[in-house]
């Protein structure tokens, strides 16, 4: 016989049945599931949420324990540290009801971020057709978080995404540079590998870096402190600081994995010493989200892009930002893959990822995994020797030896024998640069110019599209852009246009460039950034007698306001270092 509820009783009815749903269910992030890769030789946090008081039990390869719901309805069970296992096998996790996770391996896990070059999908990049065809891999798995998520407060979940083996059809769209890069991890370390895409094309870092990561950098104060005013009614967008961190990967933490891969700048690319502060705020960040003060972190050098620039000063463009990044090294378990030898002067999306895929594993394989057989990158400045009317500099990752070397496609690097090196330049004390000849003289280069009879600084490959720069290790990896000298360059005063109405046009994209505001006035002000295509951006306050130097582009207007947003004045940068003062009212 069917029990019936009276009429009068049909919500309460309503809720004994859904009881088991609302209340009793344990519940799962989507970032374990089915297929997933566990990491191996790590402690394994395992998370979801139930009723407060709620006994969970996680069991997994031989491996029990349990856990208790808070009062927040989240509960947190720790796997003890596992050895690789290839074969699939079940983990469950008993509360109120049971949910059995089928198919999980143990293996190695890394997080692939970035924008779009990160972002690039095997599809779009070289060789596509047969790559996806080859791309049979039972023991690589991949989840791509899906579309494009901000939040002002971190969110529980993703919005979607599961895991996957790596076949023909599940890699096509997956990042290509993730993809090529666990390949090869795979195949030198014969794991399981997972993979973990979260990408978003055209932005910056800020949005990425959590809030805990901005604190942590005292040169970003201003910007953590924007943060903490974030409520959960708070409207954000793609750009703002800690947005995507929030919605696309606080979300996975803090799931187990030995690192991350990172391909981004483009969108920071007037920065230089700012992106080195904000670089460190990232690792530091996702460090601490992962519970993992070691998480191993590779990135990406910017490629190189535009037309090539004839003047041996250089420092246009992304010279800077390189530079930041190659400064970020400094950061403990971190490596750098330089690709300044595989861009394309109008394709801001290099189709070769195999190549960028390639040089992260090597970092990888070389300083994480203790192959110390390999040499993980390509020649480093390391230190200059004035030597008379000559310089001589040393590197760091020479390898077997240097060599000139010419990278075409997919092919691997050939040594050119009796050609020249390129793209050298040296200077005087007066900032005159001339291109240098440049000569490999054991494992260092020895440079010299009639035109600088006392040479004081060098640079190599110092702009954004250094395409003859052919200084290679025997290894086949291409040398780091770098200078030696740290000169600002020429300066302008930049002409103040006092406001009584309106707004100044928007910034219209160009070269890199760097203004320094000086404020004059007895009362703070505040500095903003005229958006490209309309609205505006707050980048600082400044106190009477203050000065902020910030990145910019040539082209870029800055709107100058009182405390009570009352405009005031602007400011148009142009491609010299700006002298910005804002006068005495």
């Amino acid at each position: 016989m069917t029990a019936r509820c009276p009429a009068t009783h049909l919500l309460a009815c309503a809720l004994l049945i859904l009881a088991p749903t609302l209340y009793g269910e344990i519940t799962l992030p989507r970032i374990l599931a089915s297929n997933m890769v566990l990491q191996r030789d790590q402690p394994v946090p395992v998370w979801g949420w139930g009723d407060p008081g709620e006994i969970v039990t996680i069991s997994y390869g031989g491996q029990t324990a349990r856990a208790t719901t808070r009062g927040d309805r989240i509960w947190e069970a720790t796997l003890p540290p596992m050895p690789f296992s290839a074969r699939g096998r079940s983990l469950t996790i008993q509360g109120t009801n049971k949910i059995e996770l089928r198919n999980v391996l143990v293996g190695e896990v890394w997080i692939c971020s970035g924008q779009s070059n990160m972002e690039w999908r095997i599809s779009q990049s070289m060789n596509a057709q047969a790559e996806a065809a080859a791309a049979d891999f039972p023991l690589i798995r991949i989840f791509d978080v899906p579309g494009r998520h901000v939040s002002p407060v971190p969110e529980r979940t993703v919005p979607g995404g599961t895991w996957q083996p790596c076949t023909p059809e599940s890699i096509r769209n997956f990042s290509a540079v993730g993809y090529h890069f666990g390949r090869r991890i795979h195949k030198e370390l014969k794991v399981p590998v997972g993979l973990i895409g979260s990408n978003w094309g055209g932005t910056r870092i800020e949005p990425w870096i959590p809030p805990a990561g901005l604190l942590s950098v005292a040169e970003l104060a201003a910007i953590a402190e924007r943060t903490a005013t974030y409520t959960p009614e708070t409207k954000l967008g793609g750009g703002d600081p800690a947005a995507i961190y929030n919605a696309m990967v606080h979300p996975l933490t803090p799931f187990a994995m030995r690192g991350a891969i990172w391909y981004q700048g483009e969108s920071n690319g007037a920065e230089g010493r700012s992106y080195y502060h904000k670089k460190h705020a990232l690792v530091n960040g996702w460090r601490t989200a992962f519970r993992n003060d070691q998480l191993a972190f590779y990135w990406v050098q910017l490629a190189n892009f535009r037309q090539p620039n004839p003047d041996p000063a250089g420092g246009d463009g992304w010279a800077r930002i390189r530079e930041a990044q190659t400064q970020a090294l400094d950061i403990p378990h971190t490596g750098m893959a330089v690709i300044t030898d595989i861009g394309a002067a109008n394709d801001i999306h290099p189709r070769n990822k195999q190549d960028v895929g390639k040089r992260l594993a090597q970092w990888a394989l070389h300083q994480t995994y203790g192959r110390k057989d390999l040499v993980p990158s390509g020649p480093l400045y390391k230190g200059f020797k004035i030597e008379g009317s000559t310089i001589r500099v040393s590197f760091d990752h020479v390898g077997s030896g240097l060599m000139v070397g010419r990278k075409e496609g997919l092919r691997p690097v050939e040594e050119v024998k009796d050609a020249n090196l390129q793209h050298f330049a040296v200077a005087d004390a007066d900032m005159n640069w001339h291109w240098a000849n440049a000569t490999i003289d054991g494992d260092t280069i020895l440079l010299r110019s009639d035109k600088v009879p006392r040479p004081e600084a060098v640079r190599y490959a110092f702009s954004m599209n250094p395409r003859t720069a052919n200084l290679y290790n025997r290894e086949g990896l291409p040398a780091s852009p770098f200078r030696t000298d740290t000169w600002r360059g020429p300066t302008e005063e930049l002409i103040w246009h006092p406001l009584t109405e309106g707004t100044p046009p928007s910034s219209i994209p160009g070269a890199g460039s760097e203004i320094s505001f000086t404020n004059k006035r007895k009362e703070s002000v505040h500095i903003y950034w005229m958006a490209y295509g309309g609205g505006t951006k707050r980048y600082a306050t400044l106190q009477p007698g203050e000065t902020h130097t910030q990145t910019t582009f040539s082209k870029a207007y800055w709107l100058i306001t009182d405390t009570r947003e009352v405009p005031l004045g602007y400011f148009m940068s142009t491609e010299k270092i700006g002298i910005a003062v804002i006068p005495e009212q």
